[in-house]
């Protein structure tokens, strides 16, 4: 179950408070955290400086609203990957092929997701953390369900979880539009390298 939004942080609602976000997805990708002032984001949504801090108490809010937001999705990926095969080999290549995907189409968003989050306050960063810790375990459970039936040699469970996750979340690192590769040949291929990886 997703955690509760801490009493600390605002709830964004409105047209405003979504320019802002996708304000400072752009300058967080282009500059960030640190190089990236509220007058950046406020002027790339064209807004005063003032309207950051009617939705948000902070910069740090902000990218807190990204970070979780981005992992609430990125959970919603995974498991609705598993849920689309019935076998571990089938889970898995599922789950790789649709986050190797989600990073590339999404890649702007994934690179503040899953480079800036150490810039969080240590209770955000415990809320992030416990949802990447639930994006692992979807993982991590089809990985021993694939060893119990034969399919998967992986007798290190934690470091095959870790180099998969690995592999996938490095795509928004280098993803670029317009590049050869398109988000679905990249999670096709990540897919059938994870079932090497396990030697399905």
């Amino acid at each position: 179950m997703i955690a509760s939004m801490p009493a600390t942080s605002r709830r964004p609602s409105g047209d405003s408070a979504q320019r802002l976000m996708d304000a400072a997805v752009d300058a967080f990708a282009d500059k960030g955290f640190h190089a990236t002032s509220t007058r950046d984001i406020a002027a790339r949504a064209q807004m005063s400086p003032a309207g950051v801090y009617v939705h948000f108490t902070s910069k740090q809010d902000l990218l807190f609203q990204l970070c979780r937001r981005g992992h609430v999705l990125a959970l919603e990926v995974v498991e609705t990957a598993r849920k689309s095969a019935d076998t571990p080999p089938a889970q898995l290549a599922a789950i790789v092929s649709a986050f190797a995907s989600w990073h590339a189409e999404q890649f702007r968003t994934a690179r503040i997701v899953q480079y800036e989050f150490p810039h969080l306050s240590p209770e955000h960063r415990a809320e992030v953390m416990t949802l990447r810790k639930q994006i692992d375990a979807v993982v991590r459970d089809v990985l021993q369900a694939g060893v119990a039936s034969g399919d998967f040699d992986a007798p290190d469970l934690a470091m095959t979880t870790l180099a998969l996750q690995s592999l996938t979340i490095d795509v928004a690192r280098w993803y670029k539009p317009g590049i050869r590769r398109t988000p679905e040949t990249i999670g096709a291929a990540y897919g059938a390298l994870a079932l090497r990886l396990v030697r399905a």
